[in-house]
């Protein structure tokens, strides 16, 4: 079975490759601390990556290399996503005590019954989440497929690099890996507890919620009728407002927006609450690409009820000596996948 996910060395670079930058995050850890060592943001060229493809290789190619340049590490391997877009999950019970070797061969065999393409055309993986919570016997096994040429694509970019991916990850699971971190620095939040994650970006409103590890809901809600878009170095900031995000001076965002945003996150929250499978959420954090749009959480706590945070998946970590700590600040928000990512150096 051809591999989506690989054995990996000790310590992963986390790269996140977007439809607007390149992200890199690397992390060390000392017992139960994390430290960021590095990190780099390279901006993309319009059409560079589409509909989370890459397009232009070598654009791409060419953007890895000055971000890891940047970042001053020596690591060279890496763990990558591949978008939900493209990638088939599903979750399967299989038999307890059935060896890896004996559970890939009969994920082979099943493989068909779940995957709508030709398999030669696909990489699967599996992964054993643990004992069955309905069926003691059986285990959870989640099977990933995600198309070969998409995985080849992502290699032939890192190759250009001169980077190697040992870990090609789900966006999905990158990003709830984070948030999973972020949730424990949380005033109140409770190990069970749900947190919404809202990602705001290229015209659209994510909305995920997120519990145990896993996310339990995800909705997408167009943002505005124009795109938001990346404004230059050094701070990976939008231009606001095409999105309608307004600002004043000092750099307060008035948003009669969260008056748009507010209630499209409000409905989507009650479609989530109307499944009647699960508690309330109890936090939301606010991501953005590349960055969070000041003040935009405490408008939309104001007009949610619900205590809304910036996402920081740093806030907690100790810095290395070259990470710049104020930009860092507002870099952050748009680090999360590849925050994500790298924690699979710890797996």
């Amino acid at each position: 079975m051809p591999r989506l996910f690989r054995k990996k060395p000790s310590t992963l670079l986390g790269i996140d490759i977007g439809a607007t930058s390149v992200r890199l995050v690397e992390l060390s850890r000392s017992g139960a601390c994390y430290r960021l060592e590095a990190y780099a943001i390279e901006a993309l060229p319009a059409n560079a990556v589409v509909e989370a493809a890459i397009v232009q290789v070598e654009v791409v190619g060419q953007a890895l290399a000055r971000a890891w340049l940047k970042a001053g590490t020596r690591v060279r391997d890496v763990a990558v996503a591949v978008s939900g877009s493209a990638v088939i999950t599903k979750t399967l019970e299989m038999p307890a005590g059935m060896s890896s070797d004996d559970l890939e061969s009969q994920l082979k065999l099943d493989a068909d019954q779940y995957i709508p393409y030709p398999l030669g055309d696909m990489a699967l993986d599996f992964q054993v989440q643990g004992i069955s919570r309905h069926h003691p016997g059986r285990v959870e096994v989640l099977l990933a497929a995600c198309r070969k040429d998409h995985v080849e694509l992502l290699e032939a970019a890192l190759e250009l690099a001169g980077l190697t991916a040992r870990v090609v990850d789900v966006r999905a699971h990158a990003l709830a890996r984070c948030v999973d971190l972020l949730a424990a620095q949380l005033d109140g939040a409770r190990g069970q507890s749900l947190v919404a994650l809202v990602e705001i970006g290229n015209g659209l409103s994510t909305l995920s919620v997120m519990g145990d590890g896993q996310i339990l809901y995800a909705r997408e809600q167009l943002l505005g009728a124009h795109p938001l878009r990346p404004v230059g170095e050094p701070s990976y900031g939008f231009a606001l407002e095409p999105a309608g995000l307004t600002t004043q001076s000092g750099g307060q965002d008035l948003s009669p927006d969260a008056e748009v945003l507010a209630p499209q996150l409000s409905c989507l929250l009650q479609a989530f609450f109307a499944l009647g499978q699960h508690g309330a959420v109890e936090h939301i954090l606010l991501a953005a690409e590349p960055c969070a749009v000041t003040g935009l959480d405490r408008l939309l706590e104001q007009r949610l009820g619900i205590p809304v945070r910036v996402a920081n998946p740093f806030a907690g970590m100790t810095l290395g000596s070259a990470v710049d700590a104020a930009a860092l600040v507002h870099n952050a928000p748009g680090l999360l996948v590849a925050c994500g990512l790298a924690l699979r150096s710890f797996d």
